[in-house]
């Protein structure tokens, strides 16, 4: 499956990392075998766990790393100019098949202090694998626990919609956004080239745009529809202005009021896609034309036999108005005798951040489904996950870092860890001790 890390070069990485492993080489010691553990400090979000993410990728980037005879050359002009030219041979010949990986499976629950991934092998590799792992984890595992903390404030039965894209950090940012989302409870993305590589389910149907574009009736082309069971073509826009009349009748709505540009938006659109009719009903009045004009269409859309989707919601207090939506739907169902209109589903969006989707579950509402974008992707409350790969071993022998500050400390050696759960499988705590992990079956299976 194509993914970012075939385009992860090792060249994305800090210059130090050649630096140290030329040292390295220069004293002999790029061979000697080394370990290295993946962790973060502190639990993001100010809450108690992250998820890994990122693990398939780290292993595509360390099965394809191999330096090309431009990353060479490059090399050899920006590294200090009394560089053994041999050190250059080593790098043209070098690669991660000697590089074992021991990790807890992608999409696992992980804890502060707790190593998650573990790469060993020869110093200077592994020593150079340090930025790429690093950057390959660190947004990864970031927005794939952001997705499962909105899932976790939005309860397991609403629907999430990840739709970041225009907010990401860049093309690559936007991508690992939509995949790690996924993996962390979203239900679908927006985003196009997401769904075509990794396999999402994709959705989306019109911005407020296409909406505000269109000021006429006469601007609807064509007129007609098909009804869905055959037929001659019906002239949809006469069949929805009399459905119109009936709704402002229902509702109480002034006609004059509706704006003949957003109804001719919404024919526009269910002509083009009478079964996936879903407009955004805010782009001017909610009340007094968006949600009449879509009654109107829905219901002769239903009255040649196609099933309408819903309405989408992106502004005001969506609490409230899907409330009113739902009443209007309900009474034009029972009014007209149009089952259909039960069923349709409300979508809010509307920058929806972790704390408002929480809030939200607190009020009477009726939303089905929440799109999030900027607070998702971008991971407002907490930016960066903060990973560190740090040595914990050279030649059989463990070696730790003190610091002048004690919480960039580390414990020396190998680690296993063990997941502690009571009589009903409810973790109580995560233990770890000094270890050669190799066989666990239970948080740390080695992959080569």
């Amino acid at each position: 499956i194509p993914n970012s890390s075939l385009r992860v070069s090792p060249l994305l990485t800090d210059l130090y990392q050649f630096t140290m492993a030329y040292a390295y080489w220069r004293a002999g010691r790029h061979n000697e075998p080394a370990v290295f553990e993946l962790f973060f400090r502190d639990n993001p979000f100010g809450g108690g766990f992250s998820l890994f993410a990122g693990l398939s990728d780290c292993l595509m980037f360390l099965r394809n790393f191999r330096f090309k005879k431009e990353d060479v050359e490059y090399l050899r002009s920006v590294l200090p100019s009394d560089t053994d030219p041999d050190f250059f041979t080593y790098l043209k010949e070098l690669d991660c098949s000697a590089v074992s990986v021991s990790a807890v499976s992608e999409g696992t629950v992980v804890f502060a202090r707790v190593p998650f991934l573990e790469v060993s092998g020869p110093l200077a590799i592994v020593q150079l694998l340090e930025t790429s792992l690093l950057c390959l984890v660190n947004y990864a595992s970031l927005v794939c626990t952001n997705a499962a903390r909105f899932r976790l404030a939005a309860g397991p039965k609403r629907r999430l919609l990840e739709m970041g894209l225009r907010r990401a950090q860049g093309p690559d940012g936007g991508l690992t956004a939509s995949r790690y989302t996924y993996i962390g409870g979203f239900d679908l993305t927006s985003n196009a080239l997401a769904g075509r590589l990794f396999g999402i389910p994709v959705t989306g149907t019109m911005a407020h745009s296409y909406v505000t574009s269109f000021s006429s009736l006469e601007e609807v082309w064509p007129q007609t529809l098909v009804p869905s069971r055959g037929g001659d073509p019906i002239d949809l826009i006469c069949l929805v202005k009399g459905w119109l009349g009936r709704v402002c009748q229902l509702l109480g709505t002034k006609p004059q009021r509706v704006r003949e540009g957003e109804l001719a938006a919404f024919l526009s659109y269910a002509i083009a896609y009478p079964q996936n009719f879903l407009p955004v009903i805010d782009s001017y009045s909610v009340s007094c034309s968006g949600l009449p004009c879509f009654c109107a269409v829905a219901l002769a859309l239903c009255q040649l036999h196609y099933q309408p989707l819903g309405i989408r919601l992106d502004s005001g207090d969506l609490c409230r108005q899907s409330v009113e939506v739902r009443r209007v739907f309900r009474e034009c169902s029972n009014h007209f005798t149009v089952p259909a209109f039960e069923s349709f589903i409300i979508v809010c969006t509307n920058s929806v951040s972790e704390q408002s989707l929480a809030e939200l579950n607190k009020r009477d509402n009726e939303i089905d489904a929440v799109g999030v974008g900027t607070h998702l992707v971008t991971c407002t409350s907490h930016p960066s996950l903060g990973c560190v790969y740090k040595l914990v071993e050279v030649r059989g022998c463990p070696r730790m870092k003190l610091s002048e500050d004690p919480e960039k400390s580390t414990l020396p050696g190998r680690k296993a860890i063990y997941r502690l759960l009571d009589t009903e499988e409810i973790l109580q705590a995560t233990k770890w001790t000094n270890a050669i992990v190799r066989e666990s079956s239970y948080t740390i299976s080695q992959v080569r």
